[in-house]
């Protein structure tokens, strides 16, 4: 009964005339005006923000804001894998011979995730981690590694919330959301950054130019809360450390280690 009521109520308000509604006042002048009661409500860190509050002109000015210089220092040993998003380590674990994964007790395809079977391939029997980044996280993207975009590509039109109820009631709303794929070859090998949109802002801009990556560049942001979906090869990560889900962590900590 919970998990129809809440699909009746997201089908009902995941209309392209809310998200429009929403992405207009959030970028508008009159948005500014919340911007305080945003940041005190969410806690935001303001020491940490490469501008003063006063000077975010709308919400989504303050939303996607950057740091100061020097606040997420990266891992620099080589292989060390580091977080490429403030978030929460929602979970981790295995990919299924047949492709799937098993998130807050529900199955997801990674064939369907990423568009086919063929690209799923790359990552049967790997390692997935599902990173969730709320209203009070910094929203910007970096790379987990050193390496070259192989790949990008854009799927779904619509996007159901990612937090943890929608994981628990939504419908394979890891899988179905609008996502962008970025996939990074490294050392002969590869790895997956789904990043998936959040409800009624479909919003994913990608900001890297050309195809070399280092580890902690930027690479995209988002516009509302969301995810970020890794996916290793098989035996491709060691993890650092049996890791007490849910999990914080910042850009530039380690994640694990590469299996060399």
């Amino acid at each position: 009964m919970i998990q129809s009521l809440y699909r009746l109520f997201i089908e009902l308000t995941n209309r392209k005339w809310s998200s429009t509604l929403i992405r207009g006042f959030a970028r508008s002048r009159v948005s500014k005006r919340v911007v305080p009661s945003f940041a005190k409500i969410y806690s935001i860190n303001q020491e940490e923000m490469e501008k003063e509050l006063q000077d975010y002109t709308t919400l989504h000015d303050f939303f996607i804001r950057r740091l100061k210089p020097g606040v997420r220092p990266i891992a620099e040993q080589s292989d060390v894998v580091v977080s490429p998003v403030d978030a929460v380590i929602e979970d981790i674990g295995l990919i299924e011979p047949n492709h799937e994964i098993i998130v807050k007790g529900k199955v997801y395809s990674i064939a369907e995730m990423l568009g086919s079977r063929e690209a799923a391939e790359h990552y049967q029997e790997g390692k997935y981690m599902v990173l969730y980044l709320s209203p009070s996280h910094y929203h910007r993207i970096h790379s987990p590694v050193t390496g070259t975009v192989l790949k990008q590509w854009t799927l779904g039109t619509r996007s159901y919330p990612v937090n943890r109820l929608g994981l628990k009631y939504g419908k394979a709303t890891l899988a179905k959301n609008f996502r962008t794929i970025t996939e990074i070859g490294y050392e002969n090998r590869r790895l997956a950054v789904v990043k998936v949109g959040a409800m009624f802002v479909n919003s994913i801009e990608p900001v890297h130019k050309g195809d070399e990556l280092h580890k902690g560049q930027e690479i995209a942001y988002f516009s509302f809360g969301s995810t970020v979906v890794l996916l290793f090869e098989k035996d491709a990560l060691n993890l650092a450390e049996k890791i007490n889900l849910p999990k914080p962590i910042k850009v530039g900590e380690s994640l694990g280690t590469l299996n060399r």
